[in-house]
């Protein structure tokens, strides 16, 4: 079996890849009874082929019968020892030669952003674009349940060195920057947004 998989789909779950999402509202709306009365709500609907699966925790598919794994803005959302265990996951379900391509923002394109601006709320933008900070504090029983649904915050960025350094460690190979639309296999222009790469840290790598 040679299959692509992505992690952290979020809404966009394109047919040619199996797709999952570790979101607690895609559990719910998963759940027979549950599920259909979240319709309507102020959730976001989740395509019908997202399926829910962790990263860390281990997605149900076998070890080695991956072609492919992608995930976009996923792994910045990991503590550190929870993203070193998602690279040592994605490379047990890779097979021999398969790739692992993601898209995260760059730490240093955001600090090189900050250091050379003379803006004096240049602080607040940095605060604000690598989702460092909050701007006001979750208060109440709903704004508790909407962070944890959210699950928005970062909790490690990275840039292409100390990233690189992770994926060698994990066993990746051919670790190179890439840029939108440049892999060599066709199946990921399927699964790519070119939004989700704007000013951000691409990178591919080979089991």
């Amino acid at each position: 079996m040679n299959e692509n998989v992505q992690y952290g789909c979020g809404l966009s779950a394109p047919a040619s890849w199996r797709n999952f999402d570790t979101s607690p509202t895609l559990r719910l709306q998963r759940l027979p009874l549950v599920g259909p009365r979240l319709h309507g709500k102020a959730l976001p609907l989740f395509p019908p082929n997202a399926e829910y699966g962790d990263i860390v925790k281990g997605l149900p598919i076998p070890t080695g019968s991956c072609s492919g794994i992608y995930c976009s803005h996923v792994l910045e959302h990991l503590a550190l020892e929870d993203f070193r265990t998602a690279l040592r996951n994605t490379y047990a379900y890779l097979r021999d030669g398969g790739i692992f391509r993601f898209v995260l923002p760059d730490l240093k394109h955001l600090a090189r952003v900050y250091v050379e601006s003379d803006d004096p709320g240049a602080s607040l933008v940095f605060m604000e674009q690598s989702m460092l900070g909050k701007p006001r504090r979750a208060r109440g029983v709903g704004g508790l349940l909407r962070d944890w649904l959210g699950n928005s915050a970062h909790m490690w960025m990275w840039d292409y060195a100390s990233m690189s350094a992770e994926l060698e460690r994990a066993g990746f190979r051919d670790i190179r920057r890439a840029q939108f639309g440049d892999s060599a296999d066709p199946h990921f222009h399927d699964v790519e947004d070119p939004g989700r790469w704007e000013n951000c840290l691409g990178v591919e790598c080979v089991k």
